[in-house]
């Protein structure tokens, strides 16, 4: 986990785009925010780039390849797991299936959307910072 690297967001709805882009804005993290509208080129990016993302925010409901799916194939795929990327899906659709699912895809969290910018700004804070002052394998 680069803590100084790109945030990779993967969310097809350009509202929630923006309401994010204002959040990040204002919090003023460092890290460039990066954005995907489908997870099939956020996993091109991934598999391609010799940037180390700090954290991916994941949408689940998405066309072409869903936050599930995504997840799957960059939990198997050995390049992608040496590098240590925190997962989470951040979705305003949610049930207990859903949490139980992506947990056992050893997602790093869940988060539901938030309806207000100030709940939303205070969401992403407490995701930024902690994982700002986590450590991982490849922070030695």
């Amino acid at each position: 986990m680069n803590k100084n690297g790109p945030v990779i967001i993967i969310e097809d709805d350009t509202d929630d785009q923006f309401m994010l882009n204002l959040v990040f804005q204002k919090l003023a993290y460092s890290n460039k925010i990066i954005y995907f509208l489908d997870s099939e080129k956020a996993l091109d990016f991934l598999d391609k780039t010799d940037e180390m993302p700090f954290l991916i925010l994941s949408d689940i409901n998405m066309p072409k390849l869903d936050g599930f799916a995504l997840r799957h194939k960059i939990h198997i795929d050995a390049q992608l797991q040496v590098k240590c990327i925190p997962y989470l899906f951040f979705s305003t659709a949610v049930n207990q299936q859903m949490v139980i699912d992506a947990y056992s895809l050893s997602v790093q969290g869940f988060f539901i959307k938030q309806n207000t910018l100030d709940e939303l700004e205070k969401t992403i804070s407490v995701i930024m910072e902690y994982w700002k002052r986590c450590a991982s394998p490849n922070n030695f």
